[in-house]
């Protein structure tokens, strides 16, 4: 992402809907997969820490980030230690280390996504869970990803062939963010034809009552996410499992 990009998420990371309905939606997920006590994860591209004490209820948690800066913000934290890493090749972890590995919204910034989860897979026990998001439809492309130095976007057949290419059984995967979808499809057609002018705009923190009923608008889809599969939607999420 721009440098700017970082600091601006630092703030906001805990009071945007987009945050904070991710975060909830991802908690549901984790407590369905029942892991042991004090288990290992990693948090992959954990950035300025946003998610770490969300990811500490359910085990022993540490974040690994490529950029210093937001590797920095995640520490200031102190909730959970940080590494400096980057996917495919810099992960100074032992293999099978971790339990669950979170990728939350990081593989779209990665030239090499496939080789990505070839390595990934290689650090999760057996049995051990890949939790992940990435942004959906080529279609959506805009501004946004520009901004936030995004390589592709996925389909969902896309991501789950190269989930099993990798070895992973995928136990589930789903687009989300659906409630938002028309919006969200108007809004980049829109900034097609009238361009969003300095940085990071989609990120900015609205009023605070439309702030709350967004969060709960997009966090309410945690009632069903892995129970159905949902056609459309401006991200995808999925669990996949180390055999």
């Amino acid at each position: 992402m721009r440098k700017p990009l970082y600091r601006q998420m630092r703030e906001l990371e805990d009071r945007h809907w987009w945050f904070l309905g991710r975060r909830r939606i991802v908690q549901s997920i984790l407590a369905k997969l029942e892991l042991d006590a004090g288990a290992s994860i990693l948090d992959v591209g954990c950035g300025t820490g946003g998610n770490l004490a969300m990811l500490g209820q359910f085990g022993e948690v540490i974040g690994v980030e490529y950029d210093k800066e937001a590797a920095s913000f995640a520490a200031e934290r102190k909730v959970a230690r940080i590494e400096q890493g980057a996917l495919p090749d810099q992960m100074p972890f032992d293999p099978e280390q971790f339990q669950l590995v979170t990728l939350l919204d990081v593989l779209e910034h990665i030239d090499e996504d496939q080789e990505s989860l070839n390595a990934l897979i290689r650090l999760i026990s057996p049995g051990g869970h890949l939790v992940l998001t990435v942004p959906a439809f080529p279609v959506l492309w805009g501004t946004h990803d520009v901004e936030h130095h995004h390589k592709r976007r996925y389909r969902a057949s896309q991501l789950e062939d190269q989930l099993k290419a990798s070895g992973f059984q995928v136990q589930w995967l789903s687009y989300y963010n659906s409630w938002m979808f028309p919006v969200m499809v108007l809004l980049r057609m829109v900034r097609k034809i009238l361009p969003a002018r300095g940085v990071g705009g989609e990120l900015m923190l609205p009023p605070a009552p439309v702030n709350k009923l967004l969060t709960k608008l997009f966090a309410s889809e945690r009632y069903w996410l892995g129970r159905i599969k949902v056609p459309f939607g401006g991200s995808l999420i999925g669990v996949a499992r180390k055999p």
